[in-house]
């Protein structure tokens, strides 16, 4: 497989502070791939500059090839790049096939030149609400894509915001604690639509619950201190004495 995503002795330092430390992390083509750690791991700031909200101190972060460490957030989604973050960021008033129309026709914006963009008429047209009812009918949330979002299950909320990333059509996908305040049977739900995913978007993930993690990852990277502390398979992560020492406890199972 090759590497979608990477990191080169990334490095965020708050003053005296060392954030993330020299980290180096290789998301592969259609992973499902992990970030776990305790808290003040450095696992949102990582993910804050991949998504480029925060800018790393040194280092560099490349995509398909290319190094975007300078790029802003909204030209890392033009290149392939989505997120969705730790508390919904919704419009509440707007039902979900009216703000995922919108978001199909704004990634169309983006793919026009200047001179075409002059005639691009912001209208909800046949083929846009196809696609945006097709995407949410694939995330479960066709029955509810007339709902003003605030009626909607917080569930229900957070696979919205997938679906969101998911109109900008992302090469990876990086997704910040998603079943965070999400109801049990709401998650389960949640994972089993992540699990339906293309094979070709990878899966960057931060997550708490480690029985959600163990059932989606292939891999997993452990950050301990802002720096990795080892990257392997479950099986390998859970057996791992420095792992169950600084974070998982006694062996699963």
């Amino acid at each position: 497989m090759s590497t979608v995503l990477q990191t080169r002795d990334l490095c965020k330092s708050f003053g005296g502070l060392m954030v993330t430390h020299h980290v180096n992390l290789g998301i592969e083509i259609g992973a499902r791939h992990a970030l776990i750690g305790p808290n003040g791991a450095g696992k949102t700031t990582l993910i804050n500059q991949l998504a480029g909200v925060l800018a790393p101190s040194s280092g560099s972060i490349w995509l398909d090839g290319a190094e975007i460490t300078h790029l802003p957030p909204h030209e890392r989604v033009r290149r392939g790049l989505a997120r969705t973050f730790q508390i919904n960021t919704l419009f509440p008033h707007l039902t979900p096939l009216e703000a995922v129309t919108n978001a199909i026709i704004e990634r169309q914006r983006a793919e026009l030149s200047v001179f075409q963009r002059r005639f691009f008429r912001l209208t909800r047209r046949s083929a846009e609400l196809d696609e945006a009812h097709a995407l949410l009918t694939r995330l479960n949330l066709a029955q509810d894509c007339m709902r003003p979002t605030r009626e909607l299950a917080y569930g229900k909320q957070r696979l919205l915001e997938m679906a969101l990333a998911l109109a900008c059509r992302p090469k990876v996908l990086l997704l910040d604690e998603p079943a965070a305040g999400v109801p049990e049977a709401e998650s389960d739900e949640l994972f089993g639509v992540l699990g339906e995913l293309p094979a070709d978007i990878s899966v960057l993930l931060i997550e708490h619950d480690m029985a959600l993690v163990f059932r989606f990852a292939e891999r997993i990277t452990v950050l301990v201190g802002g720096a990795e502390l080892v990257s392997g398979t479950p099986a390998q992560i859970s057996d791992d004495p420095r792992v169950r020492e600084v974070y998982l406890g006694k062996r699963r199972g």
